[in-house]
């Protein structure tokens, strides 16, 4: 990461920073971006552009703090939670980072360049029906054409896509909270909160405390969310093993994260035991088209360890590489509030429109 650009982002998570000569030119900029973006939301939910609305109960999962809040991890956490309730789920993406705008659906055999690192990751992790485009609408009137027996959408990301219709709005906080608070580029919001939202996740640092949130009133339901490295890993080469058997491994390590937080990544070793010879931090959504210079010569018995969005792509260049997952688990109660209040406002807003 650029140093100026880590200055930036260490800006944007500081509640207090001290002012800054760059603050002369960021505060215009936001004053911008918040006219800019306060007058398009307004233009979708006042009627004056058009929303779409699935024939199917829509969840979107985001988030209104920029890069690395957890939205993905809970997306597949969701998913496979509903899925164990024996409901049909799609999930629809815009499929950031990839190389054009047609709406795919993606497939286990998808490349990441095509629909995303992201959308690619949940498919193979859950095996529910996933569609990328440019409009998640589109994405997701394509899934339903496709999978008429979906009984249910989430968005992954997609918190200010206003033009989709929406039925439960889940919005996922960082441990660090909001930061300065101040919208982009001053600071780390894409919108300006505290706003109505259905219920605020926010994950957990097992080294810090969670930064308090302003609230929206009336308060959502606060979920906070525990996370920690799963007990297994797996390789490209359809291998399993122990997450424990890195700790006990004689030979270099080398960690590798291509995520906004790696150090995070990094960090979650650690504390399981397991201490990286080498940490290579790549810029989130890193695509792999070559290996990094620390991986192009590996010493025999090199062990590399790297994150499961980092595993879809570093598999077609090094597919003995480690994916360490990640270990989410939502609690039964905060599923069945998502799945019911979907559910009625679905219904509702289709008994409206039927009346109308």
């Amino acid at each position: 990461m650029p140093y100026w650009l880590k200055q930036l982002e260490e800006r944007w998570q500081t509640p207090c920073a001290k002012a800054h000569v760059a603050d002369v030119f960021l505060r215009p900029l936001s004053a911008l971006y918040s006219y800019l973006s306060t007058q398009r939301r307004s233009a979708y939910l006042s009627g004056q552009r058009t929303r779409v609305r699935l024939q199917a109960p829509t969840v979107v999962v985001g988030n209104v703090v920029a890069g690395g809040a957890g939205k993905t991890p809970v997306t597949m956490a969701l998913t496979l939670a509903l899925q164990q309730r024996q409901l049909q789920v799609g999930i629809i993406s815009r499929g950031y980072g990839r190389s054009n705008s047609q709406c795919l659906e993606v497939t286990t055999s998808s490349h990441a360049a095509d629909v995303g690192d992201e959308p690619l990751l949940i498919k193979q992790a859950t095996g529910a029906a996933v569609f990328v485009a440019t409009s998640r609408a589109e994405a997701g009137q394509a899934l339903l054409a496709a999978y008429p027996q979906t009984d249910l959408i989430v968005c992954d990301d997609g918190l200010q896509h206003w033009a989709l219709e929406r039925d439960f709005e889940l919005c996922v906080f960082p441990h660090w909270g909001m930061g300065n608070g101040k919208l982009l580029p001053a600071g780390p919001l894409r919108e300006t909160w505290p706003r109505p939202v259905d219920a605020i996740l926010q994950t957990l640092h097992a080294n810090s405390a969670a930064a308090a949130l302003p609230m929206p009133e009336p308060p959502p339901p606060y979920w906070p969310l525990s996370r920690s490295l799963a007990p297994s890993m797996r390789n490209g080469l359809q291998q399993q093993k122990p997450l424990q058997s890195a700790s006990e491994h004689q030979g270099p390590i080398i960690a590798v994260a291509g995520i906004a937080k790696p150090n995070a990544f990094f960090s979650m070793l650690r504390q399981a035991g397991i201490t990286p010879s080498t940490c290579v931090a790549l810029p989130d959504h890193y695509a792999f088209e070559q290996l990094p210079p620390a991986l192009e010569k590996l010493a025999p018995n090199t062990l590399v360890l790297c994150t499961e969005k980092d595993a879809v792509k570093l598999w077609t260049l090094l597919p003995q590489a480690w994916a360490v997952g990640l270990d989410v688990q939502l609690q039964p109660e905060w599923v069945d509030t998502i799945v019911q209040v979907a559910t009625a406002r679905y219904r509702s807003a289709l008994k409206l429109a039927a009346n109308g």
